[in-house]
């Protein structure tokens, strides 16, 4: 039996060989999450541009930006999604001339930058309620409002009924990628933005001459693909894997979640899986919320492997042991814990190596302990084996009887 089984990818790079940089097709995102504030204090963008090696190392051919637009200072609590200017730069992050550099530095490796827009509100001293205050939601008594059932005091909430409103931001968003070369964007509460407005934004910027773009939505409304969108969240099959691990739930209920994730959802649309984000490790890290660095990374593994759409939160190939909390600077080691970097970037190598993982059929072996299942595609074929559990476990498998370490996991090219 052949444990932890990995392909070496037959890539041969030259020295001073420029990549090739395309916009992947969602089915093919190895997404990276920067966070500026774990790179540096000040001048982030300079400190991202000095990790692409090793971040293009671990196989990611996405880069996602949090907010790195100005923030605002009225009732503001330091949050990146509290915009005063979509147009202007977070000074804290560095320059406008350091953010294109970076972006520059990140095409030339091959990889596509997007950046988090943040449509749903704005900060309270934002030109746009000084200039247009029609452009924002009021209650009975004719004040603007924080966003209805949020606790985002914050930010100001915007009335998407105003079609003003709608081509100004519209235009804001084209400015970056038209200007500053980024590739899409992820779009923040996409679950709270109607609909139409969607299909309006996704539609004007898909017709920007020549530019492929790649466009997230964080969310889970399925409507969210009919308005353009390649991916949007799974948020289900991540609430799935916590019960799994936390609940004793069976391993089958990662079969069931995945198959409802993408139920009637058309060929080449992708659902976004993660075992952490910046939002999931305000509060507590992968390693510790998947039982240690073993568990996490058979977290990883379930989440990813079994229909891609392949996030990393940057600090979590390096096991990150705290909580981060994005308001504020948090130094992070990078150098720390090779080994765990070395184990991410073989992972994502064998999952670049093998289309049948992101695009195959998919055959389910059900086990209450052990996620197992084989995908294949054309020529390829690879079979996973999890154990979910931290204790050892055995399970029938298509091969046979397979004995499994706590958090031990297989993964095998059947074709070799």
């Amino acid at each position: 039996m052949i444990r932890k089984f990995f392909s070496v990818l037959a890539a041969v790079i030259a020295v001073g060989c420029t990549a090739v940089y395309e916009v992947p097709d969602a089915q093919d995102v190895v997404m990276y999450q920067v966070n500026p504030r774990v790179f540096a204090a000040d001048h982030s963008f300079t400190a991202v541009k000095d990790r692409l090696d090793s971040i293009e190392a671990l196989g990611v051919n996405v880069l996602w930006f949090m907010p790195v637009y100005e923030i605002g200072q009225e009732k503001s609590v330091n949050s990146p999604y509290c915009i005063k200017d979509y147009r202007a730069l977070n000074p804290e992050f560095g320059t406008v001339r350091e953010f294109d550099d970076m972006v520059k530095e990140a095409h030339k490796r091959g990889m596509s930058v997007i950046l988090d827009w943040v449509a749903n509100h704005t900060s309270w001293d934002s030109d746009w309620i000084k200039e247009n205050p029609d452009w924002y939601t009021r209650d009975s008594l004719g004040n603007i409002i924080h966003p209805a059932g949020t606790g985002w005091r914050d930010v100001a909430d915007l009335d998407f009924c105003n079609q003003d409103m709608r081509r100004a931001m519209i235009a804001d968003m084209k400015y970056w990628i038209e200007e500053h070369g980024v590739d899409g964007f992820r779009c923040d509460a996409a679950d709270y933005v109607p609909f139409d407005f969607w299909q309006q934004a996704v539609g004007e910027l898909r017709s920007i001459p020549d530019r492929k773009l790649l466009l997230l939505a964080e969310g889970q409304r399925k409507d969210h693909f009919d308005a353009g969108f390649d991916m949007n969240y799974a948020w289900g099959y991540l609430s799935a894997l916590r019960k799994v691990y936390h609940r004793d739930a069976p391993a089958t209920a990662l079969i069931s979640a995945d198959s409802l994730e993408y139920a009637g959802l058309e060929p080449g649309k992708v659902k976004l899986r993660f075992i952490t984000n910046h939002d999931e490790a305000v509060r507590t890290p992968a390693v510790k919320e998947f039982g240690n660095e073993k568990g996490a990374m058979a977290a990883f593994v379930a989440a990813t492997y079994i229909h891609g759409g392949m996030l990393i939160y940057g600090s979590q190939e390096v096991a990150y042991p705290e909580g981060i909390n994005f308001f504020e600077y948090v130094p992070v080691d990078w150098e720390a814990n090779p080994s765990c970097r070395e184990e991410y970037r073989r992972i994502v190598e064998f999952y670049n190596g093998h289309p049948a993982i992101r695009r195959g059929s998919l055959e389910t072996f059900p086990d209450d302990d052990v996620l197992m299942f084989r995908r294949e595609y054309a020529e390829d074929s690879v079979f996973v084996a999890v154990n979910l559990r931290n204790r050892p476990v055995t399970a029938s498998s298509p091969e046979g009887e397979i004995a499994l370490e706590p958090y031990e996991y297989i993964i095998k090219d059947l074709k070799k």
